[in-house]
C-alpha cells in the first residue's frame, strides 16, 4: 500500500500514473471488496486495482459489492432534482460545450431575476422541491449581485403547496471573499466540475477565457471550504481523457478535501460528453466511455467514498440510469430543461447538451417505485443543520439513513397527493404502506406513520 500525503497537493499525477501502470492482481479484489463492505472506503491504490479490472466476472463482484454498500448507506431512496439554467452566455471557449463563446449557432439569453422566478414556479408545479441553479461563466453578466437577486426571488416564489426548499449552485469559481458572500445567500451545495484533471488535456480543451487557468479551477473547492462553505460537489467530464486517470484523480481530490478540511465532497457528478448544437468536438469525443466502463466507474466511486452522493443527469438513457442507481448513484435529475427559459419563458434558446432521458417527473417517479426505490424530494438536512462535517459523521458509518428514509417517504407522500397522476398516486400510496410495514424499528415505524398521517391531512414540509 502506497502512503500518500493528500495534503501536499490536490492532484499528484505521477502517483496516479504509477498506479495505473501496475498490472491488475485479481487475487486482491476479494480483500478490497470485503474492506469496502465494512464502509471503510478505499485507499487510492485499492481503487486503482478495481479500476484496472477488465474481465466481466470480476467486474460483477465489484458491481455486487457496490450495490450492497449503496443499500447500507442510502437504503432504497433516490433523491430527485431539476436544473435551472439562468443564462447561456459564456466568456470561455470550451471545445466540448454548447455554450462555448465561439458557438454562433445558438441563441444567447440571460433571464431576468423575475424570469428565473417564473422558471422556478414552473419547476415547482412539476413537483420538485430542490434545484441546481446554473449559468454560463460570465462574471459580468451573471455575477453575485445577479445571483443573489435570483436566489432570493426563487425562495420567495410560491405556488399551490409548492416551493423550492433547497438551491444548489453550479457557477464559475470565486475568490475566498466571494465564496463567503455566496454562502450568505442560503444555498445548499456549491458544485463545480474540473472537467478533466489531466492538466495538458485541460489546457487544450479550454483555450480561452478565465476557465483556461487550470489551478484557479482546481483550487476552487479549497477556497470554498476556507470561506466557511459546508458542502461542495465535484466531478470530471468523462470522454476527454483516460477514464481511469479521471476517476482516480476525482478520488484523490476527494481524499485531499477530507484530509485537509475533514469534509469530503458532498456529491460527485459523473457526466459524459453528449452532442451539442454547433460543437463538432462533442460529436466525437477523444475517449468515449462505453456502458460497461461507465458502470465500473460508478461502482468504484461508490465503494471508494461510500458517504458521497453520486449524481446522474438526463444525459443518460432511462435503462442505463436504472442500472447505475443499482450500482451507486443516489441523486438524479428529472424532466430537465438545459436551456434558459426551458420550463416557462419559452424564449428561443438552445441546450447545453443533448438529453437521452426525456420522461416527465411523474414517469420517473412511477418507474422508481416499480423498481423498488423511494423517490425522495427531501431537503431536511440543511434546515436541521446536518451539513458539512456533521453530515459526514452520520454518512460515513451509514447512520444518515435513519433520518433520510422517513423524510424521503414523507416527501414522496407530498408529491403523490399534490402532483402525481392517478396511476402514480395509486402505486405510490401502496408503496408507502409497504415501507411502513417493513420498517423494523418500532420507534421509526411509529414516527413514519405519524408523518404520513399529517401529510394526508394536508400538512406539508413534514420532516425530522
Amino acid at each position: 500500500m502506497q502512503k500518500i500525503d493528500y495534503k501536499s497537493d490536490i492532484i499528484q499525477p505521477d502517483i496516479i500514473n504509477d498506479l495505473l501502470d501496475k498490472k491488475v492482481d485479481n487475487s486482491k479484489v476479494d480483500d478490497i471488496l470485503n474492506k469496502a463492505l465494512k464502509l471503510k472506503g478505499l485507499d487510492l491504490d485499492e481503487s486503482a486495482e478495481l479500476m484496472n479490472v477488465t474481465d466481466e466476472e470480476t467486474a460483477e463482484k465489484i458491481f455486487k459489492a457496490a450495490k450492497k454498500v449503496k443499500e447500507i448507506i442510502y437504503g432504497n431512496r433516490i433523491v430527485l432534482f431539476a436544473p435551472l439554467y439562468a443564462a447561456n452566455v459564456c466568456t470561455n471557449n470550451c471545445l466540448y460545450c454548447g455554450f462555448r463563446r465561439d458557438n454562433n449557432s445558438i441563441v444567447r439569453r440571460v433571464l431576468t431575476p423575475d424570469e428565473v422566478a417564473e422558471e422556478a414556479k414552473a419547476i415547482m408545479n412539476l413537483g420538485h422541491k430542490r434545484i441546481v441553479l446554473l449559468t454560463g461563466e460570465d462574471y459580468a453578466a451573471t455575477g453575485l449581485d445577479y445571483l443573489e437577486e435570483c436566489i432570493q426571488k426563487i425562495y420567495d416564489a410560491k405556488v399551490f403547496n409548492g416551493e423550492i426548499r433547497r438551491i444548489n449552485v453550479n457557477i464559475a469559481p470565486l475568490s475566498v471573499e466571494d465564496f463567503k458572500r455566496l454562502d450568505s445567500f442560503g444555498i445548499g451545495t456549491y458544485q463545480l466540475f474540473q472537467e478533466t484533471y489531466n492538466e495538458e488535456v485541460y489546457k487544450y480543451v479550454h483555450p480561452a477565457g478565465k476557465k483556461a487557468n487550470y489551478r484557479w479551477r482546481l483550487e476552487a473547492m479549497d477556497r470554498a471550504l476556507e470561506a466557511g462553505m459546508h458542502d461542495v460537489g465535484i466531478g470530471p467530464l468523462f470522454g476527454l481523457t483516460d477514464y481511469r486517470f479521471e476517476t482516480l484523480a476525482t478520488l484523490m481530490h476527494s481524499h485531499h478535501l477530507d484530509a485537509k478540511f475533514g469534509v469530503g465532497p458532498h456529491t460527485i457528478s459523473v457526466p459524459r460528453i453528449e452532442p451539442a448544437k454547433g460543437v463538432t468536438f462533442s460529436e466525437n469525443p477523444p475517449e468515449k466511455i462505453d456502458e460497461f466502463t461507465f458502470k465500473k466507474i460508478v461502482a468504484v466511486l461508490r465503494l471508494s467514498v461510500p458517504y458521497t452522493g453520486i449524481i446522474l443527469s438526463t444525459r443518460e438513457t432511462p435503462a442505463l440510469r436504472k442500472e447505475l442507481c443499482d450500482l451507486g448513484a443516489s441523486q438524479i435529475s428529472a424532466e430537465s430543461r438545459v436551456n434558459p427559459g426551458g420550463y416557462s419563458v419559452h424564449k428561443e434558446t438552445d441546450s447545453q447538451f443533448t438529453m437521452s432521458d426525456n420522461r416527465t417527473l411523474d414517469e420517473v417517479v412511477r418507474a422508481l417505485l416499480k423498481d423498488g426505490y423511494t423517490p425522495s424530494f427531501c431537503t431536511a438536512c440543511y434546515r436541521k443543520g446536518r451539513i458539512g462535517k456533521d453530515f459526514m459523521d452520520l454518512a460515513k458509518p451509514g447512520l444518515i439513513k435513519q433520518f433520510c428514509q422517513p423524510n424521503a417517504v414523507s416527501t414522496l407522500a407530498e408529491y403523490l397527493y399534490d402532483y402525481a397522476s392517478e396511476e402514480t398516486k395509486k402505486e405510490g400510496l401502496k408503496f408507502i404502506e409497504q415501507q411502513i410495514a417493513n420498517t423494523e424499528n418500532p420507534r421509526v415505524q411509529s414516527q413514519l406513520t405519524d408523518m404520513i398521517a399529517k401529510v394526508a391531512a394536508g400538512e406539508r414540509d413534514v420532516y425530522n
